[in-house]
């Protein structure tokens, strides 16, 4: 790490000799909503932010979110299969349930499902754009925040009228979607929907059955303007559908052909109060949210587990700007109602559990620009949480402008995780849960430097970082007076550390590049890498517009060598096993033959890389898709 941190000064030293550069570039004033608890400038944030924009998120054409997330520094995507399947996302080497997801603010994760957002069941519909904010963010958003935010925010009407598309591609895949839009000076409403439908492809090893998925996505959203103090905003998202699944039968420790499927029905929605009298000085939020998320197995065609959650969110945001707005000033308070349900039949038991658990919290923000290059930020929580004593967190951050053209920036802070329902209450009687676990805590910090070369053309951005765990959880450990497996807190700590860099270039009209590498050290208690953190993670994109209408992008994605986990039939033990590093070439073609009507082409997998993600589960090969999208 030493080394790292001396080549990142060497860097920056270099880059500022280099001549000076126009502050013209289009990311330098981005206004970001999820890095504080006020819209700030990007530049302001002392900590990694990145931004997938509406133009990144069309010239991809995903269907799965998780998929958009694969070229942030920082992120490794883990998928158990084919589309739909189970995915985990972790950021700089951290647990999946260590980030906090954001449907238009509202928090996202699935109390019912670890606390782990549940990727596989959100489509990529009607997206307008994704904030990413990496690092501790406990001090803002509360527990589970410990390696950082995503922020999906969908679009609001900026004109009256409508769209639609219709995609067909591969293994009979289906996607479609429409939305329809009214715009008026004071007043906003969006409809859209989104179903997508795939036979999918073999998970399993052996075999030759196809596991599929659907997925139908509804979003609303709507805004007034009451008068020039008092505005009013409501959005809501819901997503329900199937997918289908394998499943270890004969304890072999590699999952087989089977008739298995799971339901879900996920919803979010919001209603937001903005009052801003005194001419803006003044801001105050009211917001009223609720998340739900319902799951149900089948096997055979036969229901067998549910699982249920909802989390209600009351929040009251006040703000004040002085010192001619360059400081502000934001106070937040929040109550959290949480509730898990389970049924489901068990020959050695009763699984039947109804549980909840209440957070109350406060917490303060200052924010201050001290000259037209120095920014500096702190926020501090406290949280009375209902089964845990109560827990304060907080984050300082600054960034110092040192040229027009660079910018260093830093942060430090600590986090919190609270033990999930399950760790706590158990899954079935093969998994008894520990109701004395207390919450996993992390201290980290970061420093990061973003340059600007060519007038502006080229982007250059570096971050390393370090984190430590305390409490971490393990979730498999065998406790021989009960005969089962239950969950305890761990006395060491362990560790994660490493490098991100990005690249951006747009040294011709029609020609541009953007690059992003992460190296990840991530070691558990025992000072072991811990599984699915590949070291490597590298990703190019290459976007090229041939002619006035034909645009042609194309993405290569590495990921280094991983380790994951084997359980052979017992009594063996489990094995650490290694998957080796994949490439993955995707090329998208976008055609414009008017302002309102364009046909585009996706190759995924092009070099038909036969690679797993999870040790056991197959990955699909090369796929190909055709869609049509109109706008009016």
């Amino acid at each position: 790490m030493k080394n790292i941190f001396a080549s990142a000064i060497t860097l920056i030293a270099l880059l500022n000799s280099l001549p000076l550069i126009s502050k013209t570039t289009n990311d330098i004033e981005e206004v970001v909503v999820t890095a504080s608890l006020t819209p700030i400038l990007r530049s302001r944030s002392g900590n990694a932010v990145s931004i997938l924009s509406r133009q990144q998120l069309q010239n991809h054409t995903c269907v799965g979110i998780s998929d958009l997330l694969r070229d942030v520094p920082g992120f490794s995507v883990s998928r158990a299969g084919v589309l739909g399947s189970q995915t985990q996302v972790r950021v700089r080497g951290a647990e999946a349930n260590h980030l906090v997801v954001l449907i238009d603010g509202v928090e996202a994760n699935d109390p019912s499902q670890n606390d782990e957002f549940s990727w596989a069941t959100v489509s990529a519909t009607d997206i307008e754009r994704i904030e990413i904010v990496r690092g501790p963010q406990s001090s803002l958003r509360g527990s589970d925040a410990i390696a950082g935010v995503v922020n999906i925010i969908t679009p609001s009407a900026e004109k009256t009228g409508f769209g639609l598309f219709l995609e067909r591609g591969s293994r009979s895949t289906h996607h479609s979607g429409f939305n329809l839009d009214f715009k008026q000076p004071d007043f906003d409403v969006r409809l859209g929907l989104g179903h997508v439908e795939s036979d999918g492809g073999n998970i399993a090893r052996s075999g030759n059955e196809k596991d599929g998925y659907q997925n139908t996505t509804l979003t609303f959203k709507t805004g007034v303007k009451i008068n020039e103090k008092l505005s009013v905003s409501l959005s809501a998202r819901g997503s329900n559908g199937m997918n289908q699944y394998d499943a270890d039968n004969d304890y072999d420790g590699l999952v087989e052909d089977r008739d298995r499927h799971s339901n879900f029905d996920n919803s979010t929605r919001r209603l937001q109060i903005d009052y801003s009298p005194r001419n803006g000085s003044w801001r105050h939020k009211l917001l009223i949210s609720r998340s739900t998320n319902n799951n149900s197995a089948f096997v055979n065609g036969v229901e067998g587990n549910i699982t249920a959650s909802s989390k209600d969110r009351y929040q009251y945001v006040g703000s004040v700007s002085f010192a001619d707005e360059s400081s502000t000033l934001s106070f937040l308070a929040e109550r959290d109602q949480e509730d898990w349900i389970q049924r489901g039949d068990d020959p050695w038991g009763d699984v039947n559990q109804d549980r909840e658990r209440d957070t109350d919290s406060l917490a303060l923000e200052y924010r201050t620009d001290v000259n037209d290059r120095l920014t500096i930020a702190a926020s501090v929580r406290s949280e009375d949480n209902s089964e845990f004593d109560s827990s304060k967190t907080f984050r300082t951050e600054t960034t110092y402008r040192l040229t027009d053209r660079t910018r260093v920036r830093g942060a430090f802070g600590t986090a919190i995780k609270n033990p999930t329902f399950t760790e706590r209450f158990g899954y079935y009687t093969n998994f008894i849960g520990n109701p004395n676990l207390v919450p996993e805590k992390s201290r980290s910090w970061e420093l990061g430097f973003d340059t600007q070369l060519s007038d502006g053309n080229v982007v250059l951005s570096a971050t390393i970082f370090d984190s430590e765990l305390a409490n971490e959880i393990d979730g498999f450990v065998y406790d021989p007076t009960i005969f089962a497996f239950t969950s305890g807190n761990t006395n060491s700590k362990s560790e994660r550390k490493g490098l991100e860099l990005s690249f951006i270039s747009n040294f011709w009209d029609s020609f541009s590049i953007s690059s992003a590498y992460t190296y990840t050290h991530s070691k558990d208690v025992d000072s072991v890498d811990e599984v699915r953190r590949p070291k490597n993670i590298a990703s190019v994109n290459l976007s090229w517009e041939a002619t006035e209408n034909l645009f042609l992008n194309t993405n290569l994605q590495f990921t280094g060598d991983q380790t994951d986990v084997y359980f052979p039939p017992y009594p063996e033990p489990s094995q650490v096993v290694t998957m080796e590093n994949h490439t993955v070439l995707n090329v998208n073609i976008n055609y414009i033959a008017s302002d309102r009507f364009k046909i585009y082409v996706n190759l995924d997998n092009l070099l038909d890389e036969d690679y797993e993600e999870v040790f056991g589960y197959q990955t699909l090969g090369f796929g190909a898709s055709i869609g049509l999208r109109y706008g009016f």
